[in-house]
């Protein structure tokens, strides 16, 4: 997806500006025009590539930056400053000289006549489609000072629900990394000299004994070569999963793992609820909300699942219909949005939903902690007990044989 930022004119002969995600140009028009458009002038927007946008994690603006500045812009307009004063005024008082520079960036683009949306929209690595189009929306509606208090709780929410999700896999992954290369040291460097010592007393050797000293001697002998096996394996796997096929390949393959795909499939639908509930209350159309949530959801599948159910939605089909049509859509969620549909409390069936599965998310990740944690402590203990027992009962024997 690309950002383009167009000028246009709207049925009724005003001027508009504004940005739009879209495949190319082509496309971009094309949505644009299909909005009663007439396109002016069209330009790509230029973005960061990941390399870039990972060094942004060193670029003095993180995520509590964007939720803060959300808090102090609600008060600002509750108190009923100016938007170009609110944010000159934020950018003099930023925690870093990188969040002021920002700031100032966007106040300059206000003060020469650009809306919020626009100037936000300038800044796509510190501000997502979802926020931009949730400002507009706002700004369409004289709501600004509710929008950016929704954006502020709407961030809270799903930054501790994806930190506790990633925070639940640290320690399972640090545990068994650390597992993995004492084993290599032992296998590698202690295990081949006792070996020596074993074969030089020419005693018989147990065969457990005989199976960890061959694989001893096998890692000892080509150890070069399996890091270079490994080095390029996770090469290739990082290429493919860089690709439209990999990236679906990886997330399909994700959500399959028992217990973790449940954790993840959940996650995705309480942000997909959330997107489309808080969209759908400050007045964006479906077929808006699901483009900008399929943008936003953070999983290829669930990605491209949004992306056609767009479609259906744009052809006749009522959301819930369109969405019937994937098995990653669980049936609750289809038969709660067909009776919102139906009652026209569709945003309030969203938010619903959206709340118990972040409770869901919340209990599965205790009870997979709750698990993992006796399972790795009775996995590494056999597996240490098997390797001691495999060197020193047959030092024990030579030892009780003199």
């Amino acid at each position: 997806m690309a950002l383009f930022s167009y000028t246009a004119v709207d049925p009724s002969g005003n001027e508009r500006q504004g940005m739009i995600d879209a495949i190319n140009t082509d496309v971009a028009i094309a949505a644009l025009q299909r909005r009663g458009l007439v396109v002016s002038g069209i330009e790509e927007e230029k973005r960061q590539t990941a390399l870039l946008e990972g060094l942004n994690l060193f670029s003095g603006i993180n995520h509590r930056d964007v939720v803060l500045l959300s808090r102090q812009v609600t008060t600002l307009f509750e108190a009923q400053v100016s938007a170009l004063r609110s944010f000159r005024l934020l950018a003099s008082e930023a925690r870093t000289p990188q969040l002021g520079e920002k700031l100032s960036m966007i106040a300059d683009d206000i003060q020469s006549g650009s809306s919020i949306s626009v100037a936000l929209a300038k800044h796509p690595t510190m501000f997502s489609p979802f926020y931009v189009n949730l400002v507009k929306a706002g700004e369409e509606a004289g709501k600004l000072d509710e929008t950016f208090s929704f954006l502020a709780d709407y961030m809270d929410r799903n930054y501790e629900l994806t930190q506790k999700a990633r925070n639940a896999l640290i320690y399972p992954a640090f545990v068994f990394t650390t597992f993995i290369v004492v084993m290599v040291m032992m296998m590698t460097l202690v295990i081949p000299r006792l070996a020596t010592i074993l074969q030089e007393v020419g005693q018989n050797i147990p065969v457990y004994t005989r199976v960890v000293i061959a694989i001893s001697q096998f890692m000892s002998k080509y150890i070069l070569l399996l890091v270079v096996f490994v080095v390029i394996t996770g090469f290739i796997l990082a290429r493919f999963g860089m690709t439209v096929r990999g990236k679906l390949a990886f997330s399909k393959f994700r959500l399959s793992i028992p217990h973790i795909g449940l954790i993840y499939q959940q996650l995705f639908l309480s942000r997909i609820s959330d997107n489309l509930a808080t969209m759908l209350k400050s007045g964006i159309q479906m077929v808006r909300g699901l483009e900008v949530t399929a943008v936003v959801v953070g999983d290829p599948l669930f990605e491209e699942i949004l992306k056609q159910a767009t479609e259906d939605v744009k052809g006749g089909l009522p959301a819930s219909e369109a969405l019937r049509k994937h098995d990653e859509i669980p049936g609750i969620v289809v038969a709660m949005m067909k009776i919102g549909e139906e009652t026209g409390n569709l945003s309030k069936i969203l938010d619903t939903l959206s709340k118990f599965y972040r409770r869901e998310v919340s209990t599965s990740i205790d009870t997979l902690v709750g698990l993992i944690e006796p399972f790795m402590i009775v996995s590494l203990a056999v597996g240490v007990a098997f390797l001691l027992a495999a060197v020193l009962i047959p030092i024990y024997n030579i030892s009780a044989g003199f």
